[in-house]
């Protein structure tokens, strides 16, 4: 039987279909967070955005409430990175991606010879029980630790029980006009709830797939962080759609997944700052030109910006700039917009100034590189 070829439009268009970008949807924020399997969030607010241009009448007081309740939280998760995900998704996903944290534990260039010869399971049972106490910062329980250990500096004492233990940042951090250091407590004592450790590396793969998919196992390994899916996949095989990318390569989705028409128009949409649809593929034309990549990865001190989506691929970045009490948004364009897609640029621009709540004084600033 011959496989159907996906290009890059039609794989395009079914990640944004995906991802809620093809038209913003009427979803609870809770719903949202799941169906895209979490949010990247090693910035506090990004998050906020990225529901922002999803989700028709979303307000920041709606993600506020789902971290005050516990119904959402943020935890290191996949590819070793903050993410803001569903109470329920991280009791599962947290032990699956433990492998990530027990390489990080060797390979740390900054912590993991502080770590050589030291019993972790000591060190996760001594910081296990200190938060039970009580949530601390990073340098609270490093210093904590450091009593039981003196001659082991702090920092990566702290650094080796963010590894070894489901650690969630709590309130008041990232609860949106708040500011607030990162605050760990375990993930089983904030949500009163012990980790699902039954869930399968299948449950992974068919979450991601729903969310990103069709992919190939690159991508899935891309995504998550974690090697050797391919075994998963191969498991999975019966029960999966198998396509083929325009190089042949295998690509796996399931089967009830929208997977529009390649020519559905996509309104131009602002992408949040460290979104995952920009980086959850290992192959990322589906959404971004290597020539763009290169640009929008080129902004220095591993600041990954917000990005400019025209008819569903990255056509630049945008930032706000604050100063003297006046917002402005400023866009890079990598080309020339057409007039249609620059005033389509001012009217959602002015929308996204106005959800920052950034005073009466929005300017919009379109400059080419």
């Amino acid at each position: 039987m011959s496989v159907e070829v996906l290009g890059p439009r039609a794989l395009n268009r079914a990640l944004l279909a995906r991802q809620l970008l093809l038209r913003r949807q009427r979803l609870p924020a809770l719903d949202a967070v799941a169906n895209l399997v979490g949010l990247q969030a090693q910035a506090p607010f990004p998050p906020y955005y990225g529901l922002w241009s999803r989700l028709d009448g979303f307000s920041p007081d709606e993600l506020a409430r789902c971290l005050l309740d516990r119904s959402v939280v943020r935890i290191v998760l996949m590819r070793g990175t903050v993410h803001l995900v569903t109470a329920d998704d991280c009791r599962w996903l947290r032990p699956l991606v433990q492998p990530i944290m027990d390489r990080d534990l060797g390979t740390n260039t900054t912590h993991a010879k502080e770590l050589v010869g030291l019993d972790l399971f000591r060190v996760a049972f001594e910081a296990r029980a200190l938060l039970a106490e009580q949530p601390m910062t990073a340098a609270q329980l490093g210093k904590r630790l450091a009593q039981r250990w003196p001659d082991r500096k702090p920092a990566s004492l702290a650094h080796a029980a963010r590894g070894l233990l489901p650690l969630v940042q709590i309130p008041p951090r990232a609860v949106w006009g708040k500011s607030g250091r990162p605050t760990f407590a375990t993930a089983e004592d904030w949500l009163g709830a012990p980790l699902d450790t039954k869930a399968t590396l299948e449950n992974l793969v068919l979450r991601y797939l729903a969310a990103f998919g069709p992919a190939t196992v690159n991508d899935i390994q891309a995504w998550s962080g974690l090697t050797r899916l391919g075994e998963v996949v191969g498991r999975l095989r019966g029960r999966l759609r198998v396509f083929a990318t325009e190089r042949g390569r295998e690509l796996f989705d399931v089967p009830e997944a929208p997977r529009p028409d390649p020519e559905t128009p996509v309104p131009l949409r602002l992408v949040a700052e460290f979104d995952n649809l920009i980086l959850s593929h290992a192959d990322r034309t589906r959404v971004i030109s290597e020539e763009a990549r290169k640009r929008v990865f080129a902004v220095p001190n591993g600041v990954f910006p917000g990005t400019v989506l025209m008819d569903g691929f990255v056509q630049g970045t945008w930032k706000i700039v604050r100063r003297r009490g006046e917002a402005a948004l400023e866009v890079r364009a990598f080309r020339r917009y057409p007039e249609k897609a620059t005033a389509a640029l001012e009217s959602e621009g002015a929308r996204l100034l106005r959800f920052a709540a950034l005073g009466d004084t929005h300017d919009i600033r379109l400059v080419h590189v």
